[in-house]
């Protein structure tokens, strides 16, 4: 689908470019800021040295990280007894 003087394709590159760099702005937001801690900040264990390297900024040690990962997860999902979707037969 060209538009005017744009090649074909050019709209889906412009697309795909937006998506990536939101995409990349997202995970700069999500990205620890500062120095990682040598301690866990919620139970106080030694954060192993690979960890603190592997990810800067770190604050939990991997089973405080686990726990409040899975405290977080999306339990959504479609509602299907209010798709109208579900209801055309």
């Amino acid at each position: 689908m060209a538009g005017g003087w744009t090649h074909d394709g050019a709209v889906n590159e412009q697309i795909e470019a937006s998506i990536n760099d939101e995409l990349k702005r997202m995970q700069a937001m999500r990205r620890p800021v500062g120095a990682s801690r040598t301690h866990c900040a919620e139970c106080e264990e030694p954060i192993p040295e690979a960890r603190q390297q592997a990810i800067p900024g770190v604050k939990l040690c991997l089973d405080c990280q686990k726990e409040r990962d899975t405290r977080f997860v999306s339990r959504g999902g479609i509602n299907r007894r209010g798709s109208k979707d579900s209801q055309l037969k």
